[in-house]
């Protein structure tokens, strides 16, 4: 049973943009942090934004900081990540994560505080030329 499903990866040019997605179904995620994170093969998970539920206070890795931001959408139950000036080291699957948390002050990109209450299955995006 799949609650949360990402869409938008694809092979894009360093330099390029794209927009992932991610929709949850089942029940409403209003009340829980989402976020993303990512894994490069061979490389550890590393989360990458997240996005409060009540005030959406958003946090980014610093490795992405100004280039990726993340917003939600709750009429729509979605959380999105719009990704700018990609580079090959942004390549990875990403997936979107979900922890219920109805009113916390703000998000880690940490990956040990999340707890992974839903997460999908994954998108891949790839940054090549």
């Amino acid at each position: 049973q799949l609650h949360l499903v990402e869409s938008g990866g694809g092979l894009v040019q360093p330099g390029g943009s794209l927009r992932l997605s991610c929709v949850g179904s089942e029940f409403s995620f209003d009340d829980y942090i989402m976020g993303w994170f990512r894994q490069a093969p061979g490389k550890e998970r590393e989360g990458v934004s997240c996005i409060t539920s009540n005030l959406r206070r958003t946090t980014s890795a610093d490795s992405v900081k100004g280039r990726f931001t993340i917003s939600r959408d709750f009429a729509k139950n979605a959380v999105y990540l719009e990704m700018n000036s990609l580079t090959p080291e942004d390549t990875a699957v990403y997936f979107c994560a979900a922890d219920w948390a109805p009113s916390p002050v703000v998000c880690s990109t940490t990956l040990d505080k999340w707890r992974f209450d839903f997460s999908g299955q994954g998108t891949q995006v790839t940054v090549s030329s």
